[in-house]
């Protein structure tokens, strides 16, 4: 009854069938291990203590910069030098911008620092100036943005002195020296300055490793890979079935097998092609044919009349 299944047709149903569900499956998995491993950062996150009450470790100890080592407090000593302000960026509600300038290292590298949050817009803005001279910073390490990092401005266009995106990407154009792939930002203590004028910015969570909209995202595209998965199998399971009955009422002769004389032109007889109509059977005429008919007509006529009407005649 299954033989049907090794047809040429029926082997390109398989096929696909064959190769989807194991790609459905494979996805759904990948989608829930990218779940899982957000749930995991998540956990380890909560379990770790307050990164403002872990001591201090030298910047190149913890580069570089991973969801273990993000928001770790990190230490750095050099000479402030170039500044930026960084545009677009909310706190507390509010749109102001950072105050970013690049600490050169003894090594001749150079560490972006965010040292606070001032309201209002950048340009034309006055800013509290850098301490002076070899200072000893301390500050919230963080990785280097990109364009998905919120307040980034990855437009370009902005007026001189200004940076849309703290990375070292950005900043190799603008600075003459190698800089730091990643940033810090300043504790409150450092970023308020003598008159508490700036706001320190705190320091984002690890990229991924929160449950956010994204991670029930991946939650849901797991549910739709596997439902994928079992609406293949349906459809092919009810397509054999609805072939295997067709199958089953040709061979019990419910349904007549399908043949060569079916179709409009050698259907059953009709008008056009199949047994005789009444006029049809009737002998065409022809000569003779018409002779018989005329002498027919007057025998009936004459045995039609009455003998007092042949009399009369």
């Amino acid at each position: 009854m299954y033989r049907f299944l090794l047809t040429p047709r029926w082997w390109g149903i398989n096929l696909f069938v064959v190769l989807a569900i194991p790609f459905c499956v494979f996805m759904g998995t990948w989608q829930l291990g990218r779940f899982e491993d957000r749930v995991q950062s998540h956990e380890q996150a909560e379990k770790q203590p307050d990164p403002s009450t872990r001591a201090a470790k030298p910047l190149d100890e913890l580069l570089p910069v991973d969801k273990v080592t993000s928001g770790r407090p990190a230490m750095a000593t050099g000479t402030y030098g170039d500044q930026f302000l960084v545009p677009g960026r909310e706190l507390d509600d509010r749109q102001g911008f950072y105050v970013l300038n690049l600490l050169r290292t003894e090594g001749g590298k150079a560490l972006p620092v965010v040292r606070g949050w001032l309201p209002g817009t950048a340009s034309g803005a006055r800013v509290p100036a850098a301490p002076q001279g070899v200072v000893t910073v301390t500050g919230d390490l963080q990785a280097s943005e990109n364009i998905h990092s919120d307040g980034v401005d990855a437009r370009g266009g902005l007026p001189e002195g200004q940076l849309g995106m703290i990375s070292a990407a950005a900043l190799v154009n603008l600075v003459d020296y190698d800089v730091y792939d990643a940033w810090v930002t300043l504790p409150e203590a450092e970023a308020g300055g003598t008159g508490g004028a700036m706001k320190p910015v705190p320091a984002a969570a690890p990229a991924g490793s929160g449950l956010d909209l994204k991670a029930f995202q991946n939650l849901g595209y797991t549910g739709e890979w596997f439902v994928f998965a079992g609406f293949v199998l349906f459809m092919w399971f009810r397509l054999v079935r609805r072939e295997a009955e067709a199958v089953r009422d040709v061979a019990l002769g419910l349904v007549p097998e399908a043949g060569p004389a079916d179709g409009p032109e050698g259907g059953e007889a009709g008008p056009e092609g199949g047994e005789a109509g009444p006029e049809d059977s009737r002998p065409e005429a022809g000569p003779e044919g018409a002779g018989a008919s005329e002498g027919e007509a007057a025998a009936q006529d004459l045995a039609g009349r009455t003998p007092e009407t042949a009399q009369g005649s």
